[in-house]
């Protein structure tokens, strides 16, 4: 498939605003009187990736993904992969991550991934809208994952 870049419908980047003081910053990453389509996160985690190290790309097909770039340097990709979307075969790439703190949601049916650009270990936060593996983790992991796919057709620079 050949990808136009574009910006994905559904698939909102809010800047992130840093509240800051001489004690340092905070920034509000969810509030429920401002969630998009209704999120509302199931869990929290946070994770560490580390220099050149690119995760996904991978898709869900129920889950909402709520990502909080605000550590380090990334470049993030996004496929609209979604049958009915009228913004199919859109590529959206950007930078995020410390000078530009961002939240990020990837609904269900766009391919997502991101590579750590720093020379540091940088950490992301997410706020999905179900569980992993499911209540008490007893059921399958809503993933469809691409990273290992020798022909894929999303394909990180």
């Amino acid at each position: 498939m050949i990808w136009q870049d574009g910006i994905i419908e559904d698939c909102p980047v809010t800047p992130l605003r840093k509240f800051a003081d001489d004690r340092g910053w905070l920034s509000e990453l969810f509030r429920t009187d401002e969630a998009v389509d209704g999120h509302e996160p199931a869990m929290a985690y946070i994770s560490e990736t580390l220099p050149g190290v690119a995760r996904g790309p991978h898709a869900h097909e129920e889950q909402s993904d709520l990502f909080a770039f605000f550590d380090g340097r990334f470049r993030v990709y996004l496929w609209d992969d979604r049958p009915d979307s009228p913004t199919k075969g859109v590529r959206q790439v950007f930078e995020t991550g410390r000078d530009n703190p961002v939240t990020l949601r990837v609904p269900p049916g766009v391919v997502h991934a991101y590579r750590c650009l720093s020379d540091t270990p940088s950490l992301i936060l997410n706020l999905p809208d179900r569980l992993y593996a499911g209540p008490k983790r007893a059921e399958p992991v809503d993933e469809i994952r691409y990273e290992e796919l020798a022909d894929s057709p999303f394909v990180m620079d």
